[in-house]
C-alpha cells in the first residue's frame, strides 16, 4: 500500500529510530514490518484527474440519455402529440348520401329515381386555429415533461457519481490511516515488552485499530451498492463493474444568486410546461366560447331523372341539382355556460399550480445555494485552517512522543483527529458538486464554472506524491 504522506513516513521513520536506540526490533519482537509504499489502484489527485473525471462522467451523462427506456416513453410520447395537431386542425370529412327511390316520382321532366348529395361542415371562424395552439401548447408541455425528466435522470448520475468519487478517496485514506494504525500497535506492543508503557495503551491502540478496520471494512462494502445506484441510473444492470472516480473536483461558479434565480424562471422546463398548460387552457376558454355560434354545413344534390313520357316535353330527362346551407342552432345555453366554467376553472387551477411550483422551486434553489455556499466555506476553512492546525498538533505530538513525554495513544488520538477532518474535507468536495448539479436540474441548464482538482493540504494526498 502507497503511504499517503512524507510526514507519516517521518513518524514511521522516528519511531523505528526510537526504538532501534532502546535496543529493540520491532520486527524481531512483534513480526511487524513497517508500511512500505507500492502503487495505489487509485491515480493521483491532480488537474489531470479532474479532467479525467469531468470525461467519465460526460460518459455517464451520454449513456443514461440513450440508454434510459423512461427517457425514450417520454420522448415518444412528446411525438404523438405533435401528431395531434394536423388532426386537430384538419376540416370535418364531408359527408356523401345516395338515395335510392323504390317507387319512381313522376315529374314533368321524367321519372326522379335517385338522389346524390354531398355536405362539407365548417366550424365557426378562428375554431381550427384555436384547436391547433391547444394541440401545440400541449405537445410542448409534453416536450417540457421530457427535459424535465432528462434533467432528473441527469441530475441522478451526478448525484452518484460524486458519491462514488468521494467514497473512493475515503477508502485510500483510511487504509492509509489503517496501515499506520498496524504499526503504531507494533510499536506499543514492542515497547510492552520490554516495560516501556503499559499493557493498557496496547489494549487501546488495539481497539482503535479494530474500530478503523471496520470502518474501513464499510466503506470498502460500501463500493456494491453505490455502483449498483450509479448503474441503475444508466439502466445498467446492477452488477456492473464501474472503474473508481479518479477525484472529487472543486467548482467555482461566478453567476450571482439573484442570476440563477432568473435563469430559473426562464427556463426551468417544468415552470415552461405550467407556461404551455396555461397557453393551452385559455385557448380552451375561447374554444368553449365559440360553442355559443353556429357552425356552417354546405351542400349539393342531384336528383337522378329519367325520361319524360312525352318524348317532346321540354327538359326531358334533364336531373334537377340543388344546392343547401345548413346551420345548427346553438339552444342548449347552459350546457355552453357549464363549458365555459370549467374551462376557466382549469385555467385559474393551472396559474395556481404554476404559482407554487415557482415558491417551491425558488425555496430549493436558495436552499441548494446555501449548501453549495456552505459546503464551499467548510472546504476552505478545512484546507487553510483546521487540517494545518490538526497537521501542527500531530507534528507537536511526534515530537512530545520521540521526547518521551507523550505516549503512543496521544500519537493516535493526533492521526484520528486529522483523519477526521480529511474526511470531511472530501465531504464537503462532494456535498459542493452535488449541489451544483441540483442547481442545474433546477435552472434547467449547466452552470458555467471553473473546475479543479484539490487534494489534501501539506502534506495530505498531495500532488505529485513522490515514491
Amino acid at each position: 500500500m502507497k503511504m499517503r504522506t512524507p510526514l507519516l513516513k517521518w513518524i514511521i521513520g522516528v519511531a523505528a529510530i526510537w526504538l532501534f536506540t532502546s535496543g529493540l526490533s520491532v520486527g524481531a519482537e512483534s513480526g511487524e514490518q513497517s508500511p512500505t509504499r507500492t502503487e495505489s489502484s487509485l491515480p493521483d489527485v491532480s488537474e489531470e484527474a479532474a479532467l479525467k473525471s469531468v470525461e467519465m462522467l460526460s460518459g455517464y451523462l451520454k449513456t443514461a440519455a440513450l440508454n434510459n427506456p423512461e427517457l425514450e416513453s417520454a420522448f415518444k410520447r412528446w411525438k404523438a402529440a405533435l401528431e395531434r395537431i394536423p388532426q386537430v386542425t384538419a376540416l370535418p370529412d364531408p359527408r356523401f348520401t345516395f338515395a335510392y327511390f323504390f317507387e319512381s316520382v313522376e315529374t314533368r321532366v321524367g321519372p326522379q329515381r335517385a338522389r346524390l348529395a354531398l355536405f362539407q361542415t365548417f366550424p365557426w371562424f378562428g375554431t381550427l386555429d384555436l384547436r391547433g395552439e391547444a394541440a401545440m401548447s400541449g405537445a410542448n408541455a409534453a416536450k417540457s415533461e421530457y427535459d424535465t425528466l432528462k434533467l432528473k435522470i441527469f441530475y441522478d448520475v451526478k448525484n452518484n457519481f460524486y458519491e462514488y468519487a468521494y467514497l473512493a478517496r475515503a477508502v485510500e485514506i483510511t487504509r492509509e490511516n489503517v496501515e499506520l494504525l498496524r504499526f503504531l500497535e507494533s510499536v506499543a506492543r514492542s515497547r510492552y515488552s520490554v516495560g516501556a508503557t503499559p499493557y493498557s495503551d496496547v489494549v487501546k491502540t488495539q481497539v482503535q485499530l479494530g474500530l478503523l478496520e471496520d470502518r474501513l471494512r464499510s466503506l470498502i462494502d460500501m463500493r456494491r451498492p453505490t455502483v449498483a445506484k450509479l448503474a441503475a441510473a444508466m439502466n445498467l444492470p446492477v452488477d456492473t463493474k464501474l472503474p473508481w472516480p479518479p477525484a472529487v473536483p472543486l467548482m467555482r461558479i461566478s453567476m450571482a444568486d439573484q442570476e440563477i434565480l432568473q435563469v430559473l424562471q426562464k427556463l426551468n422546463p417544468q415552470l415552461q410546461r405550467y407556461d404551455y398548460l396555461e397557453a393551452r387552457d385559455e385557448a380552451a376558454v375561447e374554444l368553449a366560447r365559440k360553442e355559443y355560434y353556429p357552425e356552417i354545413t354546405f351542400g349539393m344534390e342531384d336528383v337522378v331523372t329519367g325520361s319524360a313520357v312525352l318524348p317532346a316535353t321540354p327538359d326531358s330527362g334533364q336531373d334537377a341539382v340543388i344546392g343547401s346551407v345548413t346551420i345548427n342552432i346553438p339552444f342548449w345555453w347552459e350546457k355552453r355556460r357549464a363549458a365555459v366554467r370549467e374551462s376557466r376553472e382549469a385555467l385559474a387551477a393551472t396559474r395556481k399550480g404554476a404559482e407554487s411550483l415557482k415558491n417551491n422551486l425558488f425555496s430549493d434553489v436558495e436552499l441548494a445555494l446555501f449548501k453549495f455556499r456552505d459546503a464551499q466555506r467548510k472546504i476552505d476553512l478545512y484546507r487553510h485552517a483546521l487540517i494545518p492546525k490538526a497537521d501542527e498538533a500531530l507534528g507537536v505530538t511526534l515530537e512530545a512522543f520521540q521526547a518521551g513525554i507523550r505516549s503512543s495513544l496521544d500519537l493516535i488520538d493526533a492521526e484520528q483527529t486529522l483523519l477526521e477532518l480529511e474526511l470531511s474535507f472530501l465531504r464537503a468536495l462532494a456535498d459542493q458538486a452535488q449541489r451544483l448539479a441540483e442547481l442545474e436540474m433546477l435552472m434547467g441548464k449547466e452552470i458555467p464554472c471553473e473546475v479543479h482538482c484539490v487534494g489534501l493540504p501539506l502534506n495530505k494526498i498531495s500532488p505529485g506524491r513522490q515514491n
